[in-house]
């Protein structure tokens, strides 16, 4: 190593007035101060940060740091600038976390659209008659099985005494012999099949149907379906399950759907001796206007048709588009169902009511699907009724079923007129072999048609978005301190100005080899074996002796 004499040698760096700090290698920059013990001090990590900063806060594009560091101004007016740019600093942070806010809630909007077409698919159509049993097919062995379950006896076959009160009144003399049981033994083996029993005993289309018409062409029995239901036995008209192709209608109107006449048979109506489940107090059928791909729930979901009137449905398609969470509550995954592939709300609501009643009752009613035992007459009437009963009205929390995300639905608009008209009695009596009073009491006349070729489109879509709160910030930034996207690029890239002086400038310096402790260099041997030749003249310092070599220099 070297050592100093008492002379204390200085190198002046330039000054920041002739030569400016980055026109300069890292080295060239320092400022070095050596004394007599060989201590000296560097400065050039701070000075090298606090440039970098006063260069950005001069350059940036941001409203208001410019004014606050700069030169030109009084310390009173850098004050308030400071104190203006904190200000609009913490109104940007305030709206843009009202945003964030907002967006965070998942709003929603409603959208109602109109949509015209050429032609549209036509619905399927649902009716039951209100009475579940004709009284004219009922024979001795069905009183034995089910007057029990119709509350005509008791459970050990014997006739309640106040329904025969009822029958003699209303002289149903047939049905009171059916019920005398003395001496009766019923077939041997004799197995109740509750499905058969119902289909043979409801009301049949056959007799039903007087008149079909669909876009002013003839249709019969034929073109409807039988389906079961909580009501018996019902009919669909354009099913879809009979192989047939999807009707479509092409213009909207009166006489361009469905027109049926139908005889709904008062006088096959069981008499209401009590107030069970399969009695009806209402003479009629019930409709329901709903997709192919929809199971029928007619006895919540549809409308009356009284006799004596002629109904005029006009509908129109609505097609249903809503939002899963967070933004609404539908349902957007299949159904877990083995009875079902579609998702509705009626679906759910039938295989939710299937699986309740298998659990609870070990068998399930004519109308659900599945492979378990059907109900007999008996379980109707002392669990599945009652359990049933107690589902859908006071258990709210066994079958919830969510709406789906897509869904189509028929609005409707009925109006009626009177039917028979005085002028067309006669001759409605004399077509059918009736009588006018008959008539008057059982024929009814339903027309269902699309009021127009357009369907409602309501969708829910989602009100504030991503893009919407980046283009409400970014307004907010340049109104409140003029910034942009470029801007907060050079904010990152002052960033990493910083973090490359202050980290890996740091590490750098730390990977350097050792130097000499009192001049930075290797060492003063390897100086001292350069040639003579590098030597100093005069000119080159000025106001200084001229020195031998260069490492008398140095050294």
């Amino acid at each position: 190593m070297c050592s100093l004499g008492t002379e204390i040698i200085m190198v002046t760096a330039p000054t920041s007035e002739s030569i400016s700090p980055g026109s300069l290698p890292n080295d060239a920059q320092e400022t070095t101060i050596q004394n007599k013990t060989g201590k000296r001090r560097t400065s050039m990590l701070k000075q090298s940060w606090m440039e970098i900063t006063v260069a950005f806060m001069r350059r940036t594009k941001v409203h208001g740091l410019m004014y606050v560091f700069s030169p030109d101004k009084t310390l009173t007016q850098r004050i308030l600038w400071l104190l203006a740019f904190f200000v609009c600093v913490s109104l940007l942070f305030t709206w843009s976390w009202n945003r964030i806010l907002y967006l965070m809630s998942y709003p929603a909007v409603t959208r109602i659209k109109m949509e015209w077409t050429h032609n549209m698919s036509f619905p399927a159509v649902t009716f039951c008659n209100h009475n579940l049993f004709r009284v004219s097919s009922l024979t001795k062995v069905d009183l034995y099985h089910c007057g029990y379950w119709m509350d005509l006896m008791h459970q050990n076959h014997s006739v309640l005494e106040k329904s025969l009160a009822l029958l003699r009144d209303n002289h149903k003399y047939n049905l009171l012999s059916l019920l005398d049981f003395n001496g009766y033994t019923p077939p041997p083996r004799y197995h109740v099949n509750t499905t058969e029993m119902i289909g043979r005993l409801g009301h049949q289309l056959e007799d039903m149907l007087l008149e079909c018409r669909f876009r002013g062409e003839n249709c019969t029995h034929q073109n409807f379906t039988t389906i079961y239901t909580r009501y018996g036995k019902c009919y669909t008209f354009n099913s879809g399950l009979d192989g047939n192709p999807l009707l479509t209608t092409l213009k909207g109107g009166t006489g361009n759907g469905l027109e049926i006449m139908l005889d709904i048979q008062q006088d096959e109506y069981l008499p209401v001796w009590g107030e069970t489940d399969e009695t009806s107090y209402e003479a009629g059928v019930k409709v329901q206007i709903h997709t192919q791909s929809e199971p029928p729930f007619p006895h919540q979901l549809g409308f009356g048709v009284a006799p004596g009137f002629q109904t005029f449905v006009s509908s129109q398609e609505q097609r249903l588009q809503y939002l899963p969470p967070p933004w609404g509550d539908c349902k957007s995954t299949p159904i877990d169902s083995e009875f079902f592939s579609t998702y509705s709300i009626t679906a759910c609501r039938i295989d939710c009511e299937t699986r309740y009643l298998v659990e609870n009752c070990n068998c399930r009613m004519v109308h659900m699907p599945g492979t378990s035992m059907v109900c007999t007459p008996e379980q109707y009437k002392d669990c599945a009724d009652p359990a049933l009963d107690f589902l859908v009205e006071k258990d709210n929390d066994y079958c919830v079923c969510e709406t789906p995300c897509n869904m189509i639905r028929y609005g409707k608009e009925l109006s009626m007129v009177k039917i028979p008209s005085k002028a067309s009695a006669k001759y409605l009596a004399k077509k059918f072999n009736k009588t006018e009073q008959y008539i008057g009491e059982n024929v009814l006349v339903l027309d269902i048609f699309f009021e127009a070729l357009n369907y409602e489109k309501i969708e829910q879509k989602k009100a504030y978005e991503i893009a919407g709160l980046l283009g409400d910030i970014g307004g907010q930034m340049g109104l409140f301190i003029g910034a942009s996207v470029l801007t907060i690029l050079e904010i990152f890239d002052y960033l990493y100005e910083v973090f490359k002086d202050k980290v890996l400038g740091y590490f750098m310096r730390k990977k350097r080899p050792q130097r000499c402790p009192s001049d930075n260099l290797s060492t003063c041997d390897t100086l001292r074996s350069h040639s003579d030749s590098l030597g100093f003249t005069p000119n080159m310092l000025p106001r200084h002796p001229t020195l031998g070599n260069f490492e008398e220099f140095a050294c």
